[in-house]
Parts: C-alpha cells; sequence; structure tokens
C-alpha cells in the first residue's frame, strides 16, 4: 500500500513556502486533499515501477522510502527570484531525497539509482498526475492550469539539465490538446487501478491490436467477458498509460443511448464546441472535431449490450482509438478480445499482496473457490481487511456463507459485488425460460467444460421423472436444437457461459453458485435431481466398448458432482476409467465412490458390494496385484451372501481373485480357478456371454503362463473364431486374444510369424484402444521382443528403449509393465552383444522388482537367474548357463 500523507503535506507546505498562497488555501480544503492524494499515490507507484522491476512488497518497501523522505521538514533553499511552482516542487524533491537520517545515511538509497534520478522521475511523474486530474476541472485545476503555465515560460527560458527533461515531458503533455481545442486536454476517467494483477499480456494484446493495420479510420477493440473479470479495469489502466500519446482520452457509460448520448455532450463542451440543440447534434458535433483532430484520440465505450448499442456513437473517421468493454462476446471478426480469468498463482499473488496475509496456502484455496474472478478477488481482499479477518478465516466462512459474502465488502474503485453486478443478467436472462432452465441445469454440474451438445438429446421417458413445470422447461432444450441454441445464445449474450471445443460450454464455479442461491430450497432440490437424470441418462451402458470413451470422458466431471451414491452410472464411469487404461484414477475413483456409498448406503448393500469389486479390480490393474488378490479373497463370501453364489458380480469377483492369484505369481492356481469358474459362467451366463469368452480366454492365458505353452495356443485358436462372431473384428476382446495368439506362436516356436502377426496387429490395437493404452504398450512390447527372436536384437534393444521411455512417463517407473521392460531390455542388450551392460540393467533392476513385486514373484526369480547369467558372461565364461 502507497502512504501518501507525508508527500501531499510536504507538497502543499512546499506552495505555501513558495509564495503560492492562494493555491495552498485551495488545496488545504477536505475536497482539494482528496482530489490530491491520488494524484501522489499514482506518481509514486509510477515513479517505483520506472526506475526498476520492482514487485510486492520489495515496491511497497521501495514507495515508504520515497515517503519517509518527505516527514522530515527540513527547508531547501528554493531557487533565486520568483520562483515557479515547477522549480519549487523540482528543487524541493531533489534536496528532500538527498537529505540524511539521524545516523548519516541517505534517506532514499536505491543501490545504482541517482537520487537526481529518482527526483526527476518522480517530479515528472507527479507533475503529470496532477495536470491529468485537473485538466477537467476540479480542486486541482487552479495548480493544473499554473503547471501549465510554468512549463511554457520554462520552455524559453530555464530548460536546462534535468529540468529539461522534465519541461520537454509535461509540455508534450500539456499541447497534446492542440491549440484549436483549447490549453485543457479533455479527459474523463476513472481513477488508475491500484492493483491490477497478471494483465500485462493482456494490455499488450490490447494496444497492438489497437495500433495494427494500415486502416485510415479509428481502430476498435471489444474487451468480452464475464461481469466482474475485470474488463473495465483493463480499458482504464490502458487509457492511462497513453495519457501522454494522446490529445482526448475519454470514457463513457454506455448501458443506455440517453446516458451515452450526454457523455457527448460533455465532452462537446470539453472541445469547445458551442451550442449544440440537442445530444444528437453532440454525437456528430464531436465526429466531426475528433476526424480532424491534430492528435491521436482513445475514447472508452464502458458495458455496452452489444455492437447495435455503440454502432451510431462510434467515430467513423479519426487517428483514433475505441475500446469497449462488454459482457457481449458477438462482435465482428477480429474486434472481440476475451478477458480471461485469473490462474490460481496469481490470484494468491494478488490476495496476499493485497491483504498483507502471508498464508499462501489459504490464498491458493481461496483463488480457487473465486475462480480467479478479479472482482471477486478485490471484494474478499476488501472484506477480509475491513473485517481484520484472515484469508484463512473468509475462506472457512465463504465455504458456509457463500451467498452472503458475495455480496458483501467494497471492492476499491468499484462500486458494485458480484451478486449485484450479475444480477441485472440474472434478471434479463429471467425472461427466457429456456435459458433458465439450461443456467439452472449447469448449476449443478461441474464448473468444466459441459458437453451441451451431447447431453440436450431427446430422452424418452425422463419427463416421467421430472415435475410438470421442470419438464415444461427442460423437456423442449433436448428434443428441440433451435430451442437449446436460442437458450445458449441468450447466456452467452452476458458471457454466463462461454464456448469450449466440441460444441461445450464453460461456465464459472460462482455463476453456479449464484444461480443455485437465488432458487428456493425445494425448487434447487428439484434441479439438482433433473440434472442428475439428465446425466444419468447420458452415460453409455457398454463401457467396454472404445467408441464410447471420449462420452465417458467429457462426462465424468458431470458424473462426479450431479449423481448420487447410488447411482448405476458411476459403476459404469468406474469400469469406464478401467478399461480405458486410466489404471491409478481408476483406483481412485473406485475408493471415493466405495467411501460414499458405505456412509449413505451402508456396507451390506449391493451397490456397495459393487463398488468394492471396483476397488479391488483397479488395485490390481494399478500394479499391486498382491494387494488385489487379497481383496478379492476377502470379498468373495461376503459377495457370496449379499448376491448370491450365480450373480454375475459375484462371478466377476471370482474373476478379480483368479486373476490377480496368477499376477502376483501363482499361475496354476490362476488356472485351476478359471478352470472351475468357466464352468459356473457356461452353465449361468451362456456360451455366447462376453464374460464367458473373457473366462475361456483367462483360462488359455493362465494355462500357457503355467507351463502348457501347446494347449494354450489350440483354446486361443478356438475361441478367436467365437469372439469375432459375438463381438467383432476390432472389439478389444478380440484383439487381446489376437494378440495372445501371437504369443503362444511365439512360444511354441513360431516365431517369424509371431513377429509378422504382432506387426500387424500394432497398428490397430493403437487405433481402437489408443496409443498410450497399457495394451498397446504391451503390444509394442511384443513386436519388439518378436523382432529380437527372429534374429535382430539391436532392432529390439532400439524398440524396446524407445517404450520404457514412453511406459516410465505413462504407467510410472514401478509398474510392473514398465519392469518387464526393463528386465527385456537388459536381455536384449545382452544378446546383442553387450554382456556387461546387460549384468548392469539387471543388477539395478533386481532389487526394485524385490520390493514392488516381492522376492519369490516368477520375474523377480528370473531376473535373479538372468543376472547369474549374464554375470558369467561379461565375466568371460562364453557359454554361461543354458538358457
Amino acid at each position: 500500500m502507497f502512504v501518501v500523507d507525508d508527500l501531499a503535506g510536504w507538497l502543499i507546505g512546499r506552495l505555501a513556502d513558495a509564495g503560492y498562497q492562494k493555491l495552498t488555501t485551495l488545496l488545504r480544503g477536505s475536497d482539494q486533499a482528496r482530489a490530491l492524494k491520488p494524484a501522489v499515490r499514482a506518481a509514486v507507484q509510477a515513479t517505483v515501477a520506472q526506475i526498476g522491476p520492482f514487485g510486492g512488497e520489495e515496491a511497497d518497501r521501495v514507495a515508504e522510502q520515497i515517503n519517509k523522505a518527505f516527514r522530515r521538514r527540513d527547508p531547501v533553499p528554493l531557487p533565486p527570484g520568483q520562483p515557479t511552482v515547477l522549480e519549487a516542487l523540482q528543487v524541493g524533491i531533489v534536496g528532500q531525497l538527498s537529505v540524511l537520517d539521524d545516523a548519516g545515511q541517505p534517506v532514499v538509497s536505491l543501490p545504482g539509482v541517482p537520487v537526481r534520478e529518482v527526483a526527476a522521475k518522480l517530479t515528472g511523474h507527479l507533475v503529470r498526475e496532477i495536470m491529468i486530474s485537473g485538466s477537467g476541472g476540479g480542486p486541482l485545476a487552479p495548480l493544473a492550469d499554473q503547471l501549465n503555465h510554468d512549463v511554457t515560460h520554462l520552455q524559453g527560458e530555464r530548460l536546462e539539465g534535468m529540468l529539461a527533461q522534465l519541461a520537454a515531458q509535461v509540455t508534450a503533455l500539456a499541447q497534446a490538446s492542440g491549440g484549436a481545442q483549447g490549453r485543457r486536454k479533455p479527459v474523463r476517467l476513472p481513477p488508475r487501478p491500484v492493483s491490477l494483477a497478471g494483465r500485462e499480456e493482456l494490455l499488450a494484446e490490447v494496444g497492438t491490436r489497437l495500433r495494427a493495420g494500415d486502416d485510415a479510420g479509428p481502430r476498435l477493440v471489444a474487451l468480452c467477458g464475464l461481469g466482474g473479470a475485470g474488463k473495465t479495469s483493463v480499458a482504464v489502466e490502458y487509457a492511462h498509460r497513453q495519457l501522454a500519446e494522446v490529445g482526448v482520452a475519454w470514457q463513457f457509460p454506455a448501458e443506455d443511448a440517453t446516458v451515452l448520448a450526454a457523455g457527448f455532450g460533455e465532452l462537446a463542451a470539453q472541445l469547445g464546441i458551442r451550442g449544440p440543440a440537442d445530444n444528437r447534434e453532440s454525437v456528430a458535433s464531436v465526429h466531426a472535431v475528433l476526424a480532424g483532430f491534430a492528435a491521436p484520440w482513445l475514447l472508452i465505450f464502458d458495458n455496452a449490450a452489444g455492437m447495435d448499442a455503440v454502432t451510431d456513437f462510434l467515430p467513423p473517421a479519426g487517428s483514433g482509438q475505441v475500446l469497449v468493454t462488454s459482457q457481449n462476446p458477438s462482435w465482428p471478426q477480429g474486434q472481440a478480445l476475451r478477458v480471461p480469468l485469473l490462474g490460481t498463482e496469481i490470484a494468491a499473488d494478488f490476495l496476499v499482496r493485497r491483504t498483507s496475509d502471508p498464508d499462501r496456502q489459504a490464498a491458493a484455496e481461496l483463488a480457487a473457490e473465486l475462480g480467479g474472478l478479479p472482482l471477486a478477488l478485490e471484494q474478499a481482499a476488501a472484506y477480509t481487511q475491513a473485517a481484520g479477518d484472515t484469508l484463512a478465516g473468509y475462506l472457512a466462512l465463504f465455504q458456509h456463507r457463500r451467498a452472503e459474502l458475495l455480496d458483501q465488502g467494497q471492492p476499491a474503485g468499484y462500486d458494485k459485488t458480484v451478486a449485484s453486478t450479475w444480477a441485472l443478467a440474472f434478471d434479463r436472462v429471467q425472461t427466457a425460460a429456456g435459458a433458465v432452465g439450461l443456467l439452472r441445469l449447469l448449476a449443478f454440474l461441474a464448473p468444466e467444460a459441459v458437453p451441451l451438445r451431447l447431453l440436450l438429446q431427446p430422452r424418452p421417458g425422463l419427463a416421467g421423472r421430472l415435475s410438470e413445470e421442470l419438464a415444461n422447461v427442460l423437456v423442449p432444450l433436448l428434443e428441440d436444437r433451435l430451442a437449446a441454441n436460442d437458450a445458449i445464445r441468450a447466456l452467452r449474450l452476458y458471457s454466463l457461459v462461454t464456448p469450449a471445443d466440441g460444441g461445450s460450454v464453460s461456465v464459472h464455479r460462482l455463476v453456479q453458485a449464484v444461480t443455485a442461491d437465488r432458487m428456493p430450497d425445494e425448487l434447487g432440490d428439484a434441479w439438482r435431481q433433473a440434472a442428475a437424470a439428465v446425466i444419468e441418462a447420458a452415460i453409455p451402458d457398454d463401457p467396454r466398448q472404445p467408441d464410447t470413451w471420449p462420452v465417458f470422458a467429457a462426462l465424468l466431471p458431470h458424473a462426479q458432482a450431479a449423481l448420487a451414491a447410488d447411482s448405476d452410472g458411476l459403476t459404469r464411469v468406474a469400469s469406464y476409467l478401467g478399461l480405458s487404461g486410466s489404471y491409478l484414477a481408476a483406483r481412485e475413483f473406485s475408493r471415493g465412490l466405495l467411501e460414499k456409498r458405505v456412509r449413505v448406503l451402508g456396507a451390506a448393500d449391493p451397490r456397495t458390494v459393487a463398488a468394492r469389486i471396483h476397488l479391488a479390480r483397479s488395485t490390481g490393474e494399478a500394479g499391486d496385484a498382491a494387494a488385489a488378490r487379497d481383496q478379492s479373497a476377502e470379498l468373495l463370501p461376503v459377495t457370496r451372501r449379499v448376491l448370491g453364489p450365480e450373480h454375475p458380480d459375484t462371478l466377476a469377483a471370482r474373476a478379480n481373485l483368479a486373476s490377480f492369484t496368477g499376477q502376483a505369481g501363482d499361475a496354476a492356481g490362476a488356472r485351476d480357478q478359471f478352470a472351475a469358474l468357466l464352468l459356473d459362467e457356461v452353465r449361468v451366463l451362456g456360451l455366447e456371454h462376453q464374460d464367458t469368452l473373457s473366462g475361456r480366454h483367462d483360462l488359455a492365458y493362465w494355462t500357457g503362463k503355467a507351463g502348457d505353452m501347446p494347449a494354450a495356443r489350440d483354446q486361443f485358436a478356438a475361441l478367436l473364431p467365437d469372439e469375432v462372431q459375438v463381438l467383432g473384428e476390432d472389439h478389444p476382446d478380440t484383439l487381446i486374444t489376437r494378440i495372445h495368439l501371437a504369443w503362444s506362436d511365439q512360444e511354441t516356436g513360431q516365431a517369424a510369424d509371431a513377429q509378422d502377426q504382432f506387426a500387424a496387429l500394432l497398428p490397430i490395437v493403437g487405433r481402437v484402444l489408443g496409443p498410450e493404452h497399457p495394451r498397446t504398450l504391451m503390444t509394442r512390447h511384443d513386436v519388439a521382443w518378436s523382432t529380437g527372436e527372429a534374429g535382430d536384437w539391436a532392432a529390439a534393444r532400439e524398440h524396446l528403449a524407445a517404450l520404457l521411455r514412453d511406459e516410465v512417463r505413462v504407467l510410472g517407473p514401478e509398474y510392473p509393465l514398465t519392469l518387464a521392460a526393463r528386465y527385456d531390455l537388459a536381455r536384449c542388450t545382452g544378446e546383442a552383444g553387450d554382456a556387461a551392460g546387460a549384468r548392469d540393467q539387471l543388477a539395478v533392476l533386481l532389487p526394485i522388482q524385490g520390493q514392488v513385486l516381492g522376492r519369490e514373484h516368477p520375474d523377480t526369480l528370473a531376473t535373479r537367474d538372468d543376472l547369474a547369467h549374464w554375470t558369467k558372461r561379461a565375466d568371460g565364461d562364453a557359454d554361461g548357463d543354458v538358457k
């Protein structure tokens, strides 16, 4: 915070010492003192910004040093004769900044920056701010006039040294309005924003656009975005930065055409235009003057409803710039520029700096809660300071009393709160039933991109689950694309939603909050249930089909936000995460779902048991086979008791137990369990059920792993045509069977055939499952190893080295597939002729496998044997052990 009282007080005293009693008397009044402080504050702030790359607390420290120099009232001799106000300020500021403290040290000490340079910059900024503030009349007008006179006087007589630079700078400012338009520059702008965070890139883009092109007419940029995003602050900051270059800087309130026209009448008077019959003539007269204006000019149309609202007021000609702020993003091509919300880090920095509360964690959490909305951040900071609270205290209060806090706190430089800023938009949207219904639906979804094109589709039977009132509003949005488009368009007029990729829209979390808070409890509950029903209906039935995975991905955050614990849709989402290869996400989702269902439904509810089955499976798929085996063994008697021995979920739990028994190292045990399970699957589900086909596949796989690869090959060969017939050639289960058939060929001595099969399968698997799906990575592994088995171990080594980098990135360094790739990379290295390299790689791998898989796991034992083999080869034993 910049302290200005001392410098402002010194200024008044200095004017008195110089004999300008009239100016001093004027300044001692409360209105004049209040008018002077913002100018002094802005001058100090601009000086600090110019003399060094200071920021945050460091900038405040430098500003305090400057201010401290003016607490001493040591008289500094005035220039001889009758000094001008400008000379009195210049000499006095140099003298005050050069004084020593009681220890004989300079009060202002900035390494590498001479005091005279600081004084010159401070004087220049102070004079400029006073002249700008007083240019439109008011308390500082007499002082501004005197400074203007002094600049002109000094230009011819005493233009030397630092004063020459100052006079040239201020003279350019004073003359920018042009002689024909009068001595005083027409300026009407709000005070410069005290704290504008994270907007430098945006301000640079505004300047680039307004200066781009060779058009003879004015350039226009429309700053668009949600109310409270800081559009006006950006426009005002840009205008203040251009004041030295433009001859007119004027902001018009553009919400109402009558008020806007009246603003042109005021500007006409400042431009010296006399006697227009009405404001419409003022608009034309101002346009005529600006068309031939000698200096560049800048006009701001603030809070315009849209292009139509300002078209008649836009100057058609002249060397000017036009900035418009609007919630409406619909502007001609190239004119709209979205004002983004602040990122969490920038927003947290703002809160810490604005409140002087060093609690960075609370600042980051609050910034996330407020969604980076600048007005909400400023409002929270103002409330925290006024109440003497902390950021952590405000955060806790906000989480319980959000609606009240969004309507409290007085933001600096702004007379509205978040709630009042959006009130007009909400009220106008109320006139469109479809728009208000859509906004209420969005209020109970996640604050991420909402796939509206996916959600707003006919949903048979949904109307019967809604009240008549909600059905009358919601069903047309689902069944009539035109009605849906009209609703979206109405919300976009106020940036209550913003378009995202693929027909999605984004809605700010505080818009959701305010929308929900404005509804009575009963109505809010009804719309919450409606949102859940729409999401549930949109979730695909079969997550085993890869073409449904993009739909699941788009709906995932909204399913988590909207669906209740007993929702079958959440079970399908859990399956999707595992089937699509997102194993860690599947485990965390299943763990959260289980906790939610235990809390809401109880441990014995069938849906809770289903969540436990998913958690066990995802635990194993995430890499912990032993834990998954133990969880499945513990769960199996519960499923039999709660669901019955022949329930599909009980059979699934048995499949989990068998699979993770094998992955934990007991291949024969897995084979025997799958053999028993398959008999029950055939009896209960039938020969062609997908789970039965999966059971046949698993039995074949673990038969091979247990040592009978010819039998496994025969089982895969018999299974494949049945899967093609029932599931299709490109179904993931069919592809996995083809992969394992090639694997069994390789293991039974048909390496060349296996290599060809793997190479042909890889692009198909990548297309169906995605390039980073674990199954695709496994197929790459198979291609690499089969290349080595076919005789090209050097190429196999290169393939595995590239695969390993991807597996570490996608799955992690200790995932079982990653460890397997490291093991085979070491073997390929040895077979390619580098026995020592193979030895060293296996020596590093062995303890990791022992820790992750267990010391007695078959993969760990294989690594131990190979380490001994390649150690002998590296030591010169050409034969080593028989491999």
